[in-house]
């Protein structure tokens, strides 16, 4: 099993839900890509509460009415059993990765830095 963290990434004003592994950092380039624009950043704290209801490190992927793109990173769906956000920092919920893809209707992409954690740029998370 693994975390997976629920990150909001505005592009270019949109957001966008990545769910990515616990341990990577999110790639917001190939985010954009993704998405088909040319810029994405993390959202503070406050787009985030105010986008998902949820505050920061509590955010769970469903349901999100105001978030209409799911993106999540291609090396979760290899987990029998995936934990994600459950509406606050103290609380998490386990599910397969097909039943958290076919609930969100979550797209598969590459969403996460190359080489892992510890070398990322500054302002990715």
């Amino acid at each position: 099993a693994t975390i997976v963290k629920s990150l909001l990434v505005m592009c270019d004003g949109r957001p966008v839900l990545a769910l990515v592994p616990g341990d990577r950092r999110a790639d917001t380039a190939k985010i954009a890509s993704a998405c088909g624009t040319h810029k994405a950043r993390l959202a503070t704290a406050d787009e985030v509460v105010a986008t998902t209801g949820f505050a920061p490190g509590g955010v769970a992927p469903f349901p999100l009415p105001r978030v209409e793109t799911i993106l999540i990173d291609q090396t979760l769906l290899a987990h029998d059993l995936l934990w994600v956000g459950a509406g606050s920092p103290t609380h998490l919920a386990a599910l397969r990765p097909a039943e958290l893809v076919r609930i969100t209707d979550a797209r598969p992409l590459d969403a996460v830095q190359e080489p892992a954690y510890h070398s990322a740029p500054k302002g990715d998370a």
